[in-house]
């Protein structure tokens, strides 16, 4: 019969995930010659030998994929036969643009934990083992293709026994890239406060948690600051020397079993938190645990983690108690990646250090994620999902959008892929925003890109802002519209789209503040169809961190100066305060008003006496989330919404209904019929529109309890609802949305 000879070029999420050895195991399996090389782009393959075989060969190809690869490309062309005597892996071929798709950092295997706990295996207790199926794979990436002379790990030599591992086709280490053994990989090293070594690192950690104090620990994407979480004293010293009192911490524990003694999990919850990501998880808390009050005090929700490193793993296990990992950074200062960096800024805050000398080449935080209306979203764009590649059906501007200030993260183009940047942070300091011009330029030289335009919000005062209009060719797009593209890329929703963008604050189109927009997305844009009635920041930007103010504002409008002061909201200022800020109200002093969606929750949970100052960005709002959860009422508040273009949402009605209730209704009831109410103007704002494809987004949407009830009822209607799940809903998204809309040139229609 005759040999053929083909060609295949494959592109997609196929580097680091053992895709070479699945293709070189085929080629064995289908009798072809030829070779598989990754290229910077992807991988090609070129196979000789019988057709009836090679169509067999592609089938397999295509439908047997190794875990995590996914083909976004594959392009088959017949070749001129050449001289092949076996089928082998070839050295990496790099001409040509470098790959949209670069594995995240995946959590080890089960397999690889059974080498960890196997006495038998070289890898016993080994805090760096790896396979082709696990291991860091982002954060060590120096440049592409993910070869090991391209990552941290070059400087590892492998040892004969790793070698013939990797060179063993039936093992399941046959090139990875990140394989290494005591005799020849990482090593640990534990250093005291007072700069005294331990031979035994892991031990010594372990015996400084057990002492209750706290370990600053390299992880995979940078330094981490563990303490156990059932000792309260241990807990209340980390706030005060992080400088965090009040913000809920995260947990780790070693296994599902210990997750559930201290959370309600779902079956999607569950295969969150077992995955390969292994993120912080959002549960309901159960009642009776051994967490000490400082974690995560008057909160209904822990942040559960699973081990994410073998390393991790081998700390937890040992630990009886739950433990705090939290960043490890100082306040308002970017994540620790280095040793040295570590130890000096973290010097004031650990008791002791457990560090490797494995390179971090950028720093990655951990994923949050939360189950909203039956979907598992993720909140912080983090390890093990970040870079986040998604698809678009159109091409797109060679850009880099620089997204918002704070929740920062960056994304640009690679083809017809948009490429979101990992959680950045808040930039509203100047070492986050040396950080974020680090990763700008990271991520141009990681991804070869050459020359983009600047996309970015248009608040002029943002880092993102002050930066491109430094630069050459760039772009404002509006924030709430950025939103709306962003669950629109996700999707690849083309219009028209109505899209709902409630959130705490974003600069309009007409200069005033937005945040609860409902906007009709057609070809030509925009158009504004809906918002709030507005209301006053009292101070400006002091109102979003203190929600009395913006209950105040409310009550100002209702009743003037006929105001009292018997309510919750102005009984918690100084009553020196109380004139001068009524007078502010009364003379329209520093009070520029706004739409805000985010500032309404603020009012309410004021009002409700909830929460009067928030310690935490979003603190409020999610009490009243949380109060809301506790009742079972389906009636709602009355509201208006105005025959004009765009719509306004009259909250007059609902917050005088809501304070008669103040005294004769339960807490947690008010706080679902105000939840009730906001998901039923959302459904009667699409009902006018008469558009059956609705996208939610934006940081009010982080809000199960909202985002559940407007979906049910959007859907009980007859839309069709796109919530966020790989982006998340709050600013995380500008940056793919600004991206977006720049690539589809839309012009804003500014009818408010």
């Amino acid at each position: 019969m005759m040999l053929k000879q083909l060609t295949v070029k494959v592109e997609g999420q196929i580097q680091g995930v053992g895709f070479r050895p699945f293709i070189f195991k085929l080629a064995h399996q289908f009798q072809q010659l030829g070779y598989v090389a990754n290229q910077t782009q992807g991988v090609e393959i070129v196979i000789q030998g019988q057709n009836h075989q090679q169509q067999a060969f592609l089938n397999a190809l295509q439908s047997q994929l190794p875990p995590f690869a996914e083909i976004h490309r594959l392009a088959i062309n017949e070749t001129p036969l050449s001289r092949f005597t076996d089928f082998q892996i070839i050295p990496s071929q790099t001409d040509g643009k470098p790959s949209a798709f670069i594995m995240p950092d995946l959590a080890p295997c089960p397999a690889c934990i059974s080498d960890l706990n196997n006495p038998n295996s070289r890898f016993y207790r080994y805090p760096f083992t790896s396979c082709c199926h696990c291991g860091p794979r982002y954060s060590i990436i120096e440049k592409q293709p993910f070869d090991r002379a391209n990552t941290s790990m070059a400087r590892f030599q492998l040892c004969p026994t790793c070698e013939q591992d990797y060179q063993t086709p039936n093992n399941r280490r046959f090139h990875a890239q990140t394989l290494s053994c005591p005799t020849c990989g990482p090593s640990l090293r534990f250093i005291s406060a007072d700069g005294v070594s331990n031979d035994d690192p892991i031990k010594a950690a372990i015996a400084l948690l057990k002492a209750g104090k706290i370990l600053a620990l390299k992880g995979i994407g940078g330094f981490q600051l563990l303490v156990d979480a059932s000792n309260q004293a241990a807990v209340e010293r980390l706030r005060q020397r992080k400088q965090r009192p009040h913000k809920p911490l995260a947990l780790m524990v070693a296994n599902l079993n210990a997750a559930e003694q201290l959370g309600f999990i779902s079956e999607l919850e569950q295969n969150t938190l077992s995955s390969a990501a292994a993120p912080i998880v959002l549960l309901q808390r159960r009642a009776a645990t051994t967490v000490a009050k400082a974690v995560a005090d008057n909160n209904q929700l822990l942040g559960i983690m699973l081990p994410a490193s073998p390393l991790h793993y081998l700390i937890a296990q040992a630990i009886p108690n739950p433990l705090v990992v939290t960043s490890g950074n100082r306040h308002h200062q970017a994540l620790c990646i280095d040793n040295q960096q570590a130890l000096n800024q973290l010097a004031e805050i650990a008791d002791g250090f457990l560090l490797h000398d494995r390179i971090i080449q950028r720093p990655v935080d951990d994923a949050v994620v939360r189950v909203i209306a039956g979907k598992a979203t993720v909140l912080r764009l983090g390890r093990g999902y970040a870079p986040l590649t998604i698809a678009t059906s159109s091409p797109l501007v060679n850009g880099l959008a620089l997204g918002g200030h704070l929740k920062n993260s960056l994304a640009f183009s690679v083809d017809q892929q948009i490429i979101n940047s990992q959680h950045l942070g808040d930039l509203d300091n100047p070492d986050n925003q040396r950080h974020a011009l680090t990763a700008i330029n990271d991520l141009q030289q990681l991804y070869g890109i050459q020359n983009p335009s600047l996309i970015h919000d248009l608040h002029p005062d943002y880092f993102g802002s002050r930066y491109a209009h430094q630069q050459h060719q760039s772009q404002a797009i509006q924030h709430h519209h950025a939103h709306i593209l962003a669950c629109m890329a996700e999707h690849q929703l083309q219009p028209p789209v109505l899209g709902f963008a409630w959130d705490g604050a974003g600069l309009g189109s007409d200069g005033l503040t937005w945040g609860s927009e409902t906007l009709l997305i057609n070809q030509q844009g925009f158009q504004r169809l809906a918002h709030l009635r507005p209301f006053a920041l009292i101070g400006g930007d002091s109102s979003a961190r203190e929600p009395r103010r913006a209950a105040l504002a409310l009550l100002y409008q209702l009743y003037g100066d006929q105001l009292n002061d018997e309510w919750a909201c102005l009984q918690s200022f100084e009553s020196t305060q109380r004139p001068l800020l009524k007078q502010m109200l009364a003379k329209n002093l520093n009070c520029p008003l706004t739409t805000s969606a985010g500032r309404l929750f603020d009012a309410v949970a004021s009002l409700l006496d909830i929460c009067q100052i928030n310690h935490y960005e979003g603190q409020a709002a999610m009490q009243l989330e949380q109060q809301a959860h506790l009742s079972s009422l389906n009636s709602e508040y009355p509201f208006k919404l105005s025959d004009t273009t765009p719509s306004i949402i009259d909250w007059q009605p609902l917050i005088e209904a809501l304070l008669l209730d103040l005294n004769r209704s339960p807490i947690h009831d008010i706080a679902a019929k105000f939840h009730n109410t906001l998901a039923t103007i959302i459904l009667q704002l699409a009902q006018r529109a008469k558009v059956k494809c609705i996208a939610l987004s934006g940081g009010c949407f982080q809000n199960a309890c909202l985002t559940a009830k407007t979906v049910n009822k959007l859907e009980a209607a007859g839309f069709t609802v796109y919530s966020h799940q790989k982006l998340p809903p709050n600013d995380g998204s500008l940056a793919a949305g600004q991206l977006y809309a720049a690539s589809i040139n839309t012009a804003v229609i500014n009818r408010s």
